[in-house]
């Protein structure tokens, strides 16, 4: 059987990860967010070889 060697994923930083939840919950209540529906047109005209712009928030 194989070792795994660590990955910068098994070390985790509460703080860190409390000040990003903290950070994403404010920007839910602001309203700054993209929609799914918004960020998956944007991806799917990926594929036609015209990629729409970015969405934006509020979108």
């Amino acid at each position: 059987m194989a070792i795994l060697e660590p990955s910068l994923f098994d070390d985790l930083d509460d703080a860190s990860e409390l000040a990003a939840d903290a950070r994403a919950e404010a920007d839910v209540a602001a309203g700054r967010l993209v929609s799914h529906e918004a960020v998956s047109r944007w991806l799917e005209s990926w594929g036609d070889g015209a990629p729409a712009p970015r969405p934006k928030c509020g979108e």
